[in-house]
C-alpha cells in the first residue's frame, strides 16, 4: 500500500467521465488498498479514482468519525438507482478542493449498487452522512464537483482562487 497525490483544482482530470472496471483484478486491488490509506491519511471519509489521478469507476469510503470502529466500504462501478424527494442541506468539503466548504442539498436518502472487490453485486440502502458521501464520491467519478451544486457566482469564485493558486505555485 501506498500513499498517492491527491488531485486538486484547477486540475481538467476532476471533470473526466471515469471508465467501468472491467474486470476486478490484483491491480483494482491495489488501487482500492492505496486508496483508503491516502483517504485516511488526508484525512476523509471518501474517495474516487480519478482523485488519484486514475480515470476508473471506484470508490473508497469510510464514514466513521473519531474513535468509531472502521467500516472501510470499496465500491467498484456504483450508481445511484434511487434517491428520495426529501432533501437535506449539509456543510461539504472535498480533498481535491482543500480549505474550501460549504452547504449542498442533496437528497436524503438514497439507494445505490455496485460490485464488491468479489465481484459480488451489492445494492445499499444509505441515509445520513453515509448517503451524502456515496453520493459525492459518485459524483467525482461523473465529472461533477460539490461546487457544482452550488450558485455560478459561488462556483466561479472558487475555481478562480484555486486557479490563481495554481499559477502562484508554479511560478515558484
Amino acid at each position: 500500500m501506498s500513499i498517492r497525490p491527491i488531485v486538486q483544482l484547477p486540475d481538467k482530470r476532476l471533470r473526466l467521465v471515469s471508465e467501468p472496471v472491467v474486470k476486478i483484478d490484483a491491480e483494482v486491488k491495489k488501487l482500492v488498498a492505496d486508496m483508503f490509506e491516502t483517504m485516511y491519511e488526508a484525512p476523509g471519509v471518501g474517495l474516487a479514482a480519478i482523485q488519484v489521478g486514475v480515470p476508473k469507476r471506484v470508490v473508497t469510503i469510510d464514514a466513521t468519525r473519531g474513535e468509531e470502529e472502521k467500516h472501510p466500504v470499496a465500491l467498484i462501478n456504483p450508481e445511484i438507482v434511487w434517491s428520495s424527494d426529501e432533501k437535506s442541506v449539509h456543510e461539504e468539503g472535498c480533498l481535491s478542493i482543500p480549505e474550501f466548504t460549504d452547504e449542498v442539498e442533496r437528497p436524503e436518502k438514497v439507494k445505490a449498487r455496485f460490485l464488491d472487490l468479489e465481484g459480488r453485486t451489492i445494492e445499499v440502502e444509505a441515509e445520513g452522512l453515509f448517503a451524502r458521501v456515496l453520493q459525492h464520491e459518485i459524483d467525482h467519478i461523473n465529472g461533477v464537483l460539490f461546487i457544482d451544486h452550488l450558485s455560478k457566482l459561488k462556483r466561479d469564485r472558487v475555481e478562480k482562487k484555486f486557479v490563481k493558486g495554481a499559477k502562484r505555485e508554479a511560478a515558484e
